[in-house]
């Protein structure tokens, strides 16, 4: 025998040793999920979101009661668990999750669910990488002093810990330091455009339509390059409008004048040069000092370092377009569409749903604390109704949330659920490192292939011709399916039943059960067969469902 072969060999048997080892610990594991701190049993919610959660259900009927619209029925628990865990953490629930949440009472289940979900790291990790996209962006910026994978992992620490928004916004606002040991600063060493004339320093004009759109929710950069000429941008109130005018973005823009980066990394230079730019009335540079576009009571001009009177200004409490713009991103991550589409264009002079000022009241009131904004909004009559209903479903009672809003999976949802789907063990973090790794690997390929939306993320979708083909012949749904440690396998040896298997199927690629037309219809299927003919059909079943729309839309 060569080296090379018993090497070969070694390896071999080392690989058929962990994998008998890694089925071992998964028959005989017990409690490997963890009762959740945050759970509170005996409540829809939980006691403290309560009242809060009776205010905007009220809110909401009352609305349909005045447009005369019917409400769909509550969803079943099944969708709910579903709808919850493609929110948070971008992929179906697994097998393991649901047979864990059968041993709690059904009344605590969605409040279980929902506390496991914020305690679990895929969901910081997840609400990271979206809460990323709208801050940096989705491209890889200038290579050698910008790090977006340390901001995302940086971001995800503080999601995880539930730090306070406004203290997580203060910090992105105002942080000092190398881009590596200071992740915060990404924010600005993306910014930068490189200039060979010039010392390299993040891009003030860049940086204020960032600041507006990622923190306030609103697209003032179109007063860039001139004046709202058509009446478009109110920066004053309903009662007093007042017109955008182009200084009031360069003013904004001026915040960032003192902003430089060198060996030491992003900090402030108070001696700079003031901000200058020639305005489109103007025929030479003008000196623009900085100054906010609105509210400008709450701006503090006792402060000399400009990025830390404008990170207060920012996330001031009264300073109430912050707390909406993050308020109503949330709920378009979890229903799939704000509260006011777009998501980072909301007019500063409303109208305002009353169910987003009721969040925005909660949220302002309670520390801006994003945990307890997702628990109410799970909580909520809306989000736990069905997406069908046994009448006609016009645009309006949609847009008016009288059902579910039914949307496309984003790319990483369909590719996260491929994955988890044919695992009936949780991904997440307490997985085996090359389980994870695996599926960084593979989710990554899928959604390269599948097509990102980028920082559109909530634009409405049609899906590709591209898209369907590699759904029915794509790479990672038939090497997942033709695993021999995938569910397909682990189903097809140990499940004591025909029925029992078909269920389980069920259960890893749609989170429900099957009714008895479909039970009976795959358990008759699967009589005549054994070893691998029935291997094979199972196989065929899992790949049925998954290119199923049922299993591609969140309903």
């Amino acid at each position: 025998m060569t080296s090379k072969n018993w090497l070969k060999d070694i390896l071999l048997l080392s690989v058929c040793l962990s994998a008998i080892a890694g089925i071992s610990v998964y028959l005989t594991a017990t409690d490997r999920i963890k009762q959740p701190a945050m759970f509170k049993a005996g409540t829809k919610s939980n006691a403290a979101t309560d009242a809060v959660v009776a205010e905007l259900d009220a809110s909401i009927e009352a609305n349909l009661d005045e447009k005369g619209l019917q409400a769909s029925d509550p969803a079943s628990e099944s969708i709910l668990m579903r709808r919850l865990s493609l929110a948070l953490t971008g992929t179906l629930p697994s097998v393991e999750e649901l047979r864990e949440l059968e041993k709690i009472d059904p009344r605590d289940r969605v409040n279980w669910h929902v506390a496991h979900l914020l305690e679990d790291r895929r969901c910081s990790d997840y609400l990271s990488e979206r809460f990323a996209r709208v801050i940096v962006g989705v491209d890889e910026g200038p290579f050698l002093v910008y790090r977006r994978r340390r901001f995302v992992s940086w971001l995800s620490d503080q999601l995880y810990a539930n730090r306070p928004y406004d203290d997580l916004v203060r910090q992105i606002l105002t942080d000092d330091g190398i881009w590596t040991d200071s992740p915060a600063v990404n924010y600005y060493t993306h910014n930068i455009i490189p200039d060979v004339e010039q010392d390299s320093k993040p891009d003030p004009i860049r940086l204020a339509g960032r600041t507006s759109r990622a923190f306030l929710g609103m697209r003032i950069d179109c007063l860039q390059c001139h004046d709202d000429f058509i009446g478009t941008m109110n920066l004053g109130s309903a009662d007093e409008p007042l017109a955008g005018l182009q200084l009031d973005f360069h003013s904004l823009a001026s915040f960032f004048s003192q902003v430089e980066n060198s060996l030491v990394g992003i900090s402030d230079d108070l001696r700079s040069e003031t901000y200058s730019y020639q305005l489109l009335e103007s025929d030479r540079l003008e000196t623009i000092p900085a100054r906010v576009p609105f509210n400008r009571d709450i701006d503090d001009h006792n402060e000399n370092n400009l990025r830390a009177r404008l990170a207060n200004w920012v996330t001031h409490h009264d300073n109430r377009p912050f707390a909406r713009a993050i308020v109503n991103r949330v709920w378009a991550i979890m229903f799939g569409a704000g509260l006011i589409q777009p998501v980072d264009n909301i007019p500063l002079d409303g109208p305002f749903p009353p169910a987003l000022e009721l969040l925005v009241d909660d949220f302002i009131e309670h520390q801006f604390d994003l945990h307890r904004l997702i628990q109410t909004i799970a909580s909520t009559d809306t989000f736990q109704r069905d997406s069908s209903a046994d009448f006609e479903i016009t645009d309006e009672h949609v847009s008016g949330w009288a059902v579910f809003p039914m949307t496309r999976l984003r790319p990483e949802q369909v590719g996260g659920s491929i994955i988890q789907a044919t695992s009936l063990k949780t991904i997440d973090s307490t997985a085996h490192v090359v389980s994870r790794l695996v599926k960084i690997g593979e989710q990554n390929e899928f959604v390269n292939r599948f097509g990102d939306p980028g920082e559109e993320e909530f634009n409405e979708r049609n899906e590709t011709v591209t898209q369907r083909l590699l759904m029915l012949n794509g790479n990672t749904i038939n090497n997942r399916l033709e695993n021999d440690l995938s569910s397909v396998a682990r189903i097809s040896i140990l499940s004591p039943s025909l029925e029992k298997a078909v269920e389980t199927v069920f259960l890893a690629t749609l989170t429900r059960v099957p009714d008895d037309e479909e039970r009976n219809h795959f358990v008759a299927q699967l009589q005549p067969l054994s070893g691998d003919e029935r291997r094979n059909r199972i196989r065929d079943l899992f790949w049925t469902l998954i290119n199923s729309t049922e299993f591609s839309w969140n309903h």
